[in-house]
């Protein structure tokens, strides 16, 4: 498994903290956002595909689609991220699983409880849809289930805008093949209904515990989906009701027309089967638009012209075409029939009775067993009994299944029965059933606690009523009264109160007392959460920031996070520990610079000290640390004080080098005599001793030399008026 990105940090923000999850083209991440510290999920694509062009696509695309889309059960995106070198989405993390593993933990779903996650199914792609997204990768491994029983719908991969181009390449962006629907795997154009497909199988394959087609291969597969009709779901499960198995299979009709129109159309037909679950839809389908009969067994006549005209048909077809054909039989030869069959019935029966009481007689009276507690298979494969078992069913949670909990007659009636007699025996059975009890008008806690007691399990769904009170119970599915199997899922529907209004969270909060922003929000029924915050710009007390923003437009008791400044950030330590070059024996001279400001002079010997510390106080905003070994750079950091915590990092690590010291066998060492720079350097013209030096007086050609001939000072220059030789003397 790809886990190279583990215990990372993406952007300096995104903590890496295990890998949760592999697919065909990414890689997804349990995370800690450090800034708005929170657990995300983080879906990065594969290195391999960063290069090639429809990965990309596929992957930015899924974030693009996303991010248009705002639903309590689509899978929320905070960020995306399109790098050169790494692409991600950052997106809530969904602590649950996915409705393909409950499938395989619970085999066959009991029906109300799969009603209830294709609802909330439906609710997110009737959002999508009308947003213009196709998802067309409906399938349970993109439906993660929350341990409240909440759905959320991942994965937006190959999801397309129903506006642009949206044909199928099957080569490249072609959904799983075992929940596609056949214009999809024919590349076909798709829309809405593509996915109204893939909710159809999802649903028969959830109250069934099978897929509708099966076979060794992807392309067998496709090829079914193209032309096989699926085995009815009452064929394999008989205990889903008529009226179910009608909306699945009208979802997974192969023509595209044939299905529910949208979304929202499916959940109004899942609904009137929730408020009625006897109900019947009775649809027609038909090869083609010409309007041809049908007759249905109740005798009821429908046509394809989509006019949903009902005509009366209990006529009988043969006599309307010969209106000179006789009865075959004449009311009073019925009438004797009739006769002469109840006479024969009371006859058979009265020997009947007769013969049991001639048994009967011949019987001999024994006591009642007590047979409570005992396995019921254990009882009656006893040879020792003669008794006629009736077993009824019952469960009890605290006792194993099989058990006989309860029997009629007892054991201490003090009566003896026929050893022939009837003994019903109550079972504890996880098959037992049990009648709904009334829950409607309850508070949802009452209800709860009822359908406890019968050994049901429930969901709810809260929606909105002018006329139930809030926290009480509307009508509930299976229906009050209904029986059902223990264990069964009654999905109860809540009431919310009536429906809350829009409310637009004031422009003038930023600034303000917090008590007076507490009350003007009080007053638009909005709930409020203040959270103490540093911050330098406002006064203690003051109002700094609203979540929602400020102009959001919210519902009615929407929670409201205020933000009051604590008075500005305290100032706060960063404890620097600069590593020594600890090799170096010598006296150095370290110097501390921050933001090109000296503050710090020291001289220490490295082999001593591995480390110092130095300490750097702030309030906010980031500062850069220069750190100087003998006069060269040798590391510097970044402190930055924007966090609770300042934060410390290195941006310049280098080797200390020592300084030149002298060298007289250098010949670039000022000191060396034979450095022609050395002023003592007999080569140099600017050494005195250099006899080439004009100002050496040993120059004789030195013309201010006292002692060259042609300084006129010279005694003995014939120019000199002391010279003897003087001309002039």
């Amino acid at each position: 498994m790809d886990n190279k990105y583990t215990g990372k940090r993406l952007d300096g923000r995104y903590e890496i903290r295990e890998l949760i999850g592999v697919g065909g083209m990414a890689t997804v991440y349990k995370a800690y956002d450090t800034v708005d510290d929170c657990t995300v999920a983080i879906k990065i694509l594969k290195e391999e595909f960063s290069s090639n062009e429809e990965f990309v696509r596929r992957f930015q695309n899924e974030s693009k689609a996303i991010a248009v889309l705002s639903h309590p059960n689509i899978v929320k995106v905070f960020d995306v991220s399109f790098g050169d070198k790494i692409q991600y989405i950052v997106m809530e993390y969904i602590d649950g699983i996915t409705l393909k593993e409950y499938i395989n933990q619970q085999k066959v779903i009991q029906w109300s409880e799969a009603v209830h996650f294709t609802v909330q199914i439906l609710k997110a792609l009737q959002h999508a849809h009308d947003k213009g997204i196709i998802h067309r990768d409906i399938k349970p491994q993109n439906i993660m289930l929350l341990q409240d029983g909440r759905i959320k719908v991942t994965d937006f991969g190959i999801a397309r805008f129903s506006n642009k181009e949206t044909r199928t390449m099957t080569d490249k962006a072609i959904g799983s093949v075992h929940y596609i629907a056949p214009e999809q795997a024919r590349g076909d154009v798709t829309d809405g209904k593509t996915d109204i497909y893939s909710v159809g199988v999802m649903l028969y394959e959830m109250i069934t515990g099978k897929l509708p087609f099966e076979a060794d291969n992807a392309v067998s597969v496709a090829i079914m989906q193209l032309q096989t009709d699926p085995q009815t779901p009452k064929s394999i499960n008989p205990s889903i009701p008529d009226g179910l198995e009608e909306i699945t299979l009208k979802a997974m009709q192969k023509e595209p027309r044939q299905r529910y129109a949208s979304a929202d159309e499916m959940l109004n037909a899942i609904e009137m089967f929730r408020q009625n679950p006897t109900m019947r839809f009775q649809y027609r389908y038909f090869a083609d638009d010409t309007p041809t009969k049908y007759v249905s067994n109740s005798g009821i006549t429908s046509h394809s012209d989509n006019t949903n005209q009902l005509y009366d048909n209990s006529y009988d077809d043969n006599y309307a075409n010969d209106v000179n054909a006789k009865p075959r039989f004449p009311a009073t030869k019925i009438a004797v029939g009739v006769t002469i069959a109840f006479l024969i019935t009371v006859i058979v029966f009265g020997f009947i009775i007769l013969l049991k009481g001639c048994e009967s007689a011949g019987v001999d009276d024994v006591d009642v067993p007590n047979l409570i507690g005992f396995k019921y298979t254990d009882v009656i494969s006893n040879g020792s009994y003669s008794f006629d078992f009736e077993p009824v069913f019952k469960y009890d949670g605290s006792k194993p299944d099989g058990v006989i909990l309860d029997q009629s007659p007892t054991a201490d009636s003090g009566k003896q029965i026929k050893a022939t007699s009837t003994i019903t025996l109550t079972v504890n059975s996880i098959s037992a059933t049990v009648k709904v009890p009334n829950i409607v008008g309850l508070t949802e806690s009452a209800a709860i606690t009822k359908l406890g007691n019968e050994n049901l399990i429930y969901v709810v769904e809260r929606v909105y009523s002018d006329d139930v009170p809030k926290g009480n119970v509307m009508n509930c599915a299976p229906q009050e009264g209904e029986t059902v199997q223990v264990g069964t899922t009654i999905a109860i529907r809540v009431s919310d109160g009536p429906k809350p209004k829009d409310v637009l969270i004031p422009n003038d909060l930023i600034g303000k007392e917090y008590n007076i922003v507490e009350a003007r929000l009080n007053d638009l029924n909005l709930t409020v959460v203040r959270e103490d915050v540093e911050n330098n710009d406002y006064d203690e007390g003051l109002v700094v920031g609203i979540d929602p923003v400020q102009g959001a437009l919210v519902k009615e008791g929407y929670v409201v996070t205020v933000k009051v400044s604590k008075g500005g950030m305290k100032e706060r330590t960063a404890y620097i520990d600069i590593d020594m070059p600890t090799e170096i024996t010598d006296f150095v001279e370290m110097t501390i610079e921050v933001d090109g400001i000296l503050v710090e002079t020291k001289t220490i010997r490295p082999v001593y000290s591995e480390n110092y510390t130095f300490e750097l106080t702030g309030r906010k905003g980031s500062n850069i640390v220069y750190v100087y070994l003998d006069g060269s750079e040798y590391r510097r950091y970044k402190v930055n004080f924007d966090t609770p915590t300042p934060t410390k990092s290195v941006l310049v690590r280098n080797e200390y080098v020592p300084p030149v010291t002298s060298d007289p066998d250098n010949p670039d060492d000022p000191d060396n005599p034979d450095d022609p720079d050395n002023p003592d350097d007999p080569d140099n013209p600017d050494d005195p001793d250099n006899p080439d030096n004009p100002d050496n007086p040993d120059n004789p050609d030195d013309p201010d030399n006292p002692d060259n001939p042609d300084n006129p000072d010279e005694p003995d220059n014939s120019d000199n008026p002391d010279n003897s030789d003087d001309s002039d003397y």
